[in-house]
Formats: structure tokens, C-alpha cells, sequence
């Protein structure tokens, strides 16, 4: 499949009731992480180009991309493997599922921390294979969407993280109810399954099928040092600098 057919076959998922209720449940884990983030841009990067979770956040400038051509979006397309944009000049990143479908998801995670500067905040969205959705993919012909996904363990992806100097400060879990489509008893399946939720919420068990990376990049700006040097004229006609060096010169 080709990544704009990818990208159209996730999108469409999203839009999905399954889809749709995976996105209900990511935002609420997602909004008090938005309301720590700080500064003056922002960047989502997703397969799924037409839903935007940073729209609350309160940085200025909200930047999104979309992976292929939408006659009805107005956003800009790009590769968010290639993006445009230059080194350390955005604040804040949130990368929403853009790993589990990515081409390569180890260059994308490094253009990723290229663009994000220095001490500034990433948020991954991904799903877990440890939990009742990985477990369940094991089912299912991994040709569909979002089981022919990557699900990138956490542990795995905090070594990712490590290796690009970014520091995993929190991850939470969701996505805690099996993803079974009942139409029996399709009410009280859907109470169950909000019960699961909060539950798994609370302990923040391990066992969800998606989870929320908060990270942040350490690398520290280099500044450079520049000596300073003062010329002093002499009687002599010599330059004595400050540093305790001299030069005589014969003036000319």
C-alpha cells in the first residue's frame, strides 16, 4: 500500500465509531498534558490529518500537515518524514499515531527532535502491544487498519528517546476496554466498557491498548564564546590585549 493510500485508509478509520471513540478517549489524556505545554509554536503530526488536538493548547501558532492532498482541507501537505521547517524552532510537538503507520518511524522520530528546540516538549500517541488491543491484533489479519500498525512497545520507544537526548518525564495508558464491536447488548456493552476505562485509568494500569509519552528534549543551545579583545594604543605603538598577551608591532 502506498503511504497516500495508508494515510487515507487511517484517516478513514478515525472517522470511524470505532475510530472515533479511540479519539474521544486519547483527548481526554491528552488535554491536561496540552495545558503544560508553553511557548509560541506547536506541531501535530498524524496519519489521521483531519482531526487536530491542538487546538486548545494555548501556544499561538498551531502548525499541522497533511500527509496527501484532501480536496476539502486547507492544510499544507508534506512528508513529515522531510519537514519544512527549520532546526529548533518549534516549542512543542505532538506526534498522534504518526509512528505506528510511519514508512520509517526511526527518521521520522529524528526530524521530529530536529525541528523541536532545545528544552522543549513532545507528546507521543501510540498503540501498546502489551495491552488488550495488542493482544487482540494477534486475532486479526494485520493487513487492516490500525492492525497492520506497528504498536511500538513503550520501553522500546523510551530507548528511542534516550538515544535523541530526550527525557521521558510521564506515560499514561488508555484505551483499557476490549475493541470488540457489539450489537447485542451494544448499551450495556458500551457501560462496561466506560467502567474498564476509569478503572484503568486510575491505576494507570499497563494493560491499555494506547499510551501517552510526555517527553523533553535536554540538549543544551551551544553559545559561542567569542574573546574579547580591546586594542589599547601605546606610546610605543604597540596593541596589549586584555587577556595579558602583547604584540609589538613597528608602525608603518
Amino acid at each position: 500500500m502506498s503511504p497516500e493510500r495508508l494515510a487515507e485508509r487511517v484517516d478513514e478509520w478515525f472517522h470511524s465509531p470505532q475510530g472515533a471513540a479511540v479519539a474521544r478517549v486519547e483527548a481526554k489524556m491528552l488535554a491536561p498534558l496540552l495545558g503544560q505545554l508553553f511557548g509560541y509554536r506547536i506541531l501535530q503530526l498524524g496519519s489521521s490529518g483531519g482531526r487536530s488536538f491542538i487546538d486548545d493548547s494555548k501556544l499561538y501558532h498551531k502548525l499541522r500537515f497533511s500527509p496527501y492532498h484532501r480536496a476539502d482541507s486547507a492544510l499544507p501537505v508534506a512528508d513529515p518524514e522531510e519537514l519544512p521547517l527549520s532546526s529548533d524552532s518549534v516549542d512543542a510537538i505532538v506526534l498522534y499515531h504518526s509512528l505506528d503507520f510511519a514508512s520509517d518511524s526511526h527518521r521520522l522520530l529524528r526530524e521530529a527532535a530536529r525541528v523541536l528546540r532545545p528544552g522543549g516538549k513532545m507528546i507521543i500517541v501510540g498503540f501498546s502491544p502489551h495491552g488488550s488491543w495488542g493482544l487482540w491484533r494477534l486475532f486479526r489479519r494485520k493487513l487492516g487498519v490500525p492492525w497492520g500498525g506497528r504498536f511500538i512497545a513503550p520501553g522500546r520507544l523510551s530507548d528511542w528517546l534516550r538515544l535523541l537526548d530526550l527525557r521521558v518525564d510521564s506515560i499514561r495508558y488508555g484505551l483499557h476496554a476490549l475493541p470488540l464491536r457489539m450489537r447485542l447488548f451494544r448499551r450495556r456493552w458500551e457501560r462496561l466498557g466506560r467502567r474498564w476505562e476509569r478503572i484503568g485509568s486510575k491505576v494507570n494500569s499497563p494493560f491499555g491498548g494506547a499510551y501517552v509519552i510526555l517527553c523533553v528534549n535536554q540538549v543544551t543551545p551551544v553559545t559561542p564564546i567569542m574573546g574579547r579583545w580591546l586594542p589599547l594604543r601605546a606610546r610605543t605603538g604597540a596593541l596589549v590585549a586584555l587577556e595579558g598577551r602583547s604584540a609589538s608591532a613597528r608602525w608603518t
